[in-house]
């Protein structure tokens, strides 16, 4: 994947090749600038990809390929908690009874059913990024994409909500692709872990975490969760001193 910027092509992924098994949870993870959140929105279809293809094995003909759930909510504030849910539902023609039922399986699934009249401004972090997770759940996609949803919430919050991912994910098993600047949340959260170079994103390695299922906050007092920890950040670590290094090298230049 590559961009225009001021006249020059600039390279932001270059030869990424990735398998991802239906149902897994496959955490991305690199230093800042490697491509995380531009992979995501190539898988997306937001962005068109510079060359290469992008191949989804659809289990469910006719649902959406992939939802997405941002770091920022991006409900829309004008809609209730309820009618947020529905909207892609209600962007494909889902009549009314068939999204509102859909949209309210979801509501329960993430613990918001009493809150489906309310409206965003009326909800707190924790609560907004849950009905964004409702959302695109409601389009039952065969694939989840996650840009860092919890990094914007508290540390009090974001550790409630990676246990409420958790429990979704085993719910109902979808496929997860999710993007974190957070070793800890990856190790948690994730059944591998790619590692990204710094820019243009290669994957530097993959990482399968042998640590269980199911798996809860707990487990990083487990000494093979330390010590994966600590092989991760000792290959992070490079990839984010290298892309330092570029980024003073381009502003001396």
């Amino acid at each position: 994947m590559t961009f225009e910027s001021h006249g020059h092509v600039v390279p932001a992924l270059d030869r990424v090749s990735l398998d991802v098994a239906a149902g897994e949870f496959l955490c991305i993870v690199g230093p800042s600038g490697s491509g995380k959140s531009t992979l995501l929105r190539v898988l997306a279809g937001l962005h068109r990809q510079s060359a290469g293809e992008v191949r989804i094995e659809a289990e469910h003909p006719g649902a959406p390929l992939t939802a997405m759930v941002f770091q920022e909510h991006a409900l829309l504030p004008w809609r209730t908690v309820l009618d947020n849910v529905t909207f892609g539902l209600e962007n494909r023609g889902v009549a009314r009874a068939e999204r509102d039922a859909r949209a309210g399986d979801m509501l329960a699934l993430v613990g918001l059913t009493r809150f489906a009249r309310h409206y965003p401004h009326q909800l707190s972090g924790g609560m907004k990024q849950r009905v964004g997770i409702a959302r695109a759940l409601a389009t039952d996609p065969e694939v989840l994409l996650m840009d860092e949803p919890l990094a914007a919430l508290d540390a009090q919050t974001r550790t409630i909500m990676q246990e409420e991912l958790l429990r979704i994910w085993a719910t109902l098993g979808k496929t997860v692709i999710y993007v974190t600047h957070s070793l800890e949340e990856a190790l948690l959260l994730g059944d591998r872990v790619v590692l990204l170079t710094a820019r243009p994103g290669r994957v530097s390695r993959v990482f399968p975490v042998d640590l269980g299922r199911p798996r809860g906050l707990e487990i990083r007092a487990s000494p093979a969760y330390g010590a994966l920890l600590e092989k991760l950040w000792s290959e992070l670590r490079d990839e984010v001193v290298r892309a330092m290094s570029e980024e003073r090298s381009a502003d001396a230049g």
